[in-house]
């Protein structure tokens, strides 16, 4: 088969795989959820067979103890999330409108430091800021109300997507098997080393970036309500859930917190110089410490063409096409860098007698 034919083969397997995900979108929910946990905890299960137990009973046990964790966790924090984020959507109109009184406060002040013409064109800033935050903020609260899942669904989601998981983890190996013997024999080496390039990238999606989602979001809710800062569990969560999204996450919840700061602690300076300093804090060592180690290269993927993903597959599918979009765009990047490999390995880029010679000395 040549090239050209290959090429067009894989592009209509795309094309199709992205219909049939498009078509089936609005009952995909309890099974991405359900194979993204049995990739998660399947060298969990992995560690017990090692040590003896079937595989049966080590993925039983491990999905036991997850799903005990998740319900602890539920009805411990979902009642005052809940209550804190209902309670900051409602107050953040006072909040813009105290602020703005602030500003007028200082007006005269900025007046003398700034100049007239520039103190009104930085107050005409923070007051179209401000709208556009609470625009956001109301955006999204009406998309999350409108698309929230019906009582039959939701019970749905909670009973389907345990057993989707346990019984994709149970199986586990035999897919692998069954997916080892439908690889062309020709190619088999090839295309194993993909694999196992997009395993590594997968594994920094799925278990690095979220262990830095969830650090962070643990971190930032913990700091800002021992600082006394009015919803900052929610403020908090909010921000480290959406870290995900390049500088989405820091700045939504850096902005809302600084805001509240203002208005709670003024002209007390200091808490408002203590948050900016957690938020200075996180940036720190999600940069430095929890990126460099949890996730490393193995997305290396540029921040706009993530952003681009997450616009693109959450127009397509919705909250399904959120949790999608990093995944897919993590082995889209493994299969472009495999792409251009190949291209720069073929006659077509090298020349006809296989001479690169000349590229490389015009660099």
């Amino acid at each position: 088969m040549s090239l050209r034919n290959q090429v067009l083969i894989w592009i209509a397997f795309f094309v199709v795989l992205i219909l049939i995900l498009w078509l089936f979108r609005g009952i995909l929910l309890p099974f991405v959820v359900g194979a993204a946990l049995a990739y998660l905890l399947n060298p969990l299960v992995n560690h017990l067979q090692k040590l003896h137990l079937g595989r049966g009973w080590a993925t039983a046990l491990v999905l036991f103890c997850f799903v005990a964790i998740i319900l602890g966790l539920f009805f411990m924090l979902v009642p005052l999330v809940v209550q804190q984020v209902g309670g900051l959507i409602q107050r953040l109109p006072g909040y813009t409108a105290d602020l703005q009184s602030l500003a007028r406060r200082w007006a005269p002040e900025l007046n003398e430091w700034l100049g007239p013409e520039r103190a009104a064109q930085l107050e005409a800033t923070i007051t179209d800021m401000l709208g556009r935050l609470v625009g956001i903020v109301g955006v999204i609260t009406g998309e999350v109300v409108a698309s929230s899942m019906t009582l039959i669904s939701a019970i749905g989601f909670i009973i389907f997507t345990p057993v989707v998981t346990f019984y994709l983890l149970l199986d586990w190996e035999g897919m692998e098997r069954g997916l080892q013997g439908l690889l062309p024999r020709q190619y088999k080496d090839e295309i194993n080393g993909i694999l196992r390039d997009i395993d590594s990238s997968m594994a920094g999606v799925i278990r690095g970036q979220g262990g830095v989602v969830l650090i962070l979001a643990a971190f930032y809710a913990t700091s800002l309500t021992l600082a006394g800062l009015n919803f900052g569990l929610a403020i908090g969560l909010i921000g480290g859930l959406f870290s995900f999204v390049p500088f989405v996450g820091f700045a939504l919840g850096f902005v809302l917190s600084m805001g509240i700061a203002i208005v709670q602690f003024w002209p007390n300076w200091w808490m408002v110089v203590l948050i900016f300093s957690i938020y200075m804090v996180g940036q720190f060592i999600e940069g430095n410490i929890l990126y460099p180690k949890l996730v490393g290269s193995s997305i290396n993927i540029n921040p706009v063409w993530l952003m681009f993903a997450l616009l693109a597959f959450g127009a397509l599918f919705g909250f399904v096409g959120l949790l999608l979009a990093v995944p897919l765009a993590a082995i889209g990047g493994v299969l472009v860098r495999f792409a251009v490999a190949k291209y720069k390995a073929s006659s077509l880029y090298r020349g006809p007698d296989g001479d690169a010679g000349g590229d490389a000395s015009a660099v």
